[in-house]
């Protein structure tokens, strides 16, 4: 626990067989009060290491998308009584030792989101981030910073710290299942007035990170495009949009019952 608040790190996993160990091993036990993984229906053996790690874990049915791993995550949470939530990739691609800081962020009442920034510190080509992918993160977060009017260093990492009450209040529900979910999160996050932290986080791209490739790059840019463009028809009141409405319809138990999404509980089978 951190200032006396409950820490659930959760795990949204796909193919992470080879790096979960080191994940898991890295992260810092005396502040962690619990993990949780979910596999999004991966063909490896993550769920079986998982298990033979003592990660409690679920697995959905069906490959579903990194939105919809996401959001059953931040369900099982919630379930799990979790003060602060913090998300983590399981690829070993940001550092888990950050997750104490991530969460103290939170813990301590200072901020209700906290970001591990690859920006801060300059640290995201010397981990190996494509340039191209560099290029297009500093083009999208200062698009964002200027039509949302805040001043993050990124939009796009994927290392999040939340308290309970940012998980409860947004209606993610209403969010993509796929990529963009991280953005719009965010998003939602600064139209519901909820305050964002930052703190530098190296990251390492290697063959087992996980990636999505340049046409999906694209169409996640794309998509950040359209969610930005829909923040500013809905804060000039011009469209109104689920993504910002604050309608118990659009909270994840009402909308996306993770009880609907899971296999059966079985015992994983190990191959070679």
């Amino acid at each position: 626990m951190l200032h006396g608040k409950r820490i659930v790190v959760v795990l949204p996993a796909y193919r992470a067989q080879h790096t979960l160990r080191r994940t898991y091993a890295a992260m810092p036990s005396d502040v962690v009060d619990e993990v949780l993984l979910v596999d999004d229906c991966s063909d490896d053996q993550t769920v079986w290491v998982a298990r033979e790690l003592g990660i409690k874990s679920a697995a959905h049915a069906r490959n579903l998308g990194y939105g919809a791993n996401q959001k059953t995550c931040y369900e099982l949470a919630i379930s799990a009584g979790a003060d602060v939530v913090v998300m983590l990739h399981p690829d070993y691609q940001y550092d888990p030792r950050l997750v104490a800081a991530l969460a103290a962020l939170v813990a301590s009442d200072v901020y209700d989101v906290a970001l591990g920034s690859r920006m801060l510190g300059r640290t995201a080509l010397r981990g190996g981030m494509p340039l191209y992918k560099y290029v297009a993160n500093r083009i999208l977060t200062r698009v964002q910073n200027l039509c949302l009017g805040v001043r993050l260093s990124e939009f796009h990492t994927g290392y999040r710290a939340f308290s309970r009450r940012v998980i409860e209040t947004l209606p993610l529900g209403a969010n993509s299942d796929d990529f963009v979910f991280d953005n719009q999160i965010l998003t939602q996050a600064i139209a519901f007035g909820f305050s964002i932290g930052e703190i530098s986080c190296p990251t390492k791209y290697f063959a087992h990170a996980s990636t999505i490739d340049f046409r999906r790059s694209l169409r996640y840019g794309l998509a950040v495009l359209a969610t930005t463009g829909a923040f500013l028809l809905w804060k000039w009141g011009l469209r109104s949009s689920p993504l910002f409405e604050r309608n118990p319809r659009y909270c994840l138990a009402a909308a996306h019952g993770a009880s609907r999404r899971l296999a059966p509980e079985t015992a994983p089978s190990r191959t070679a």
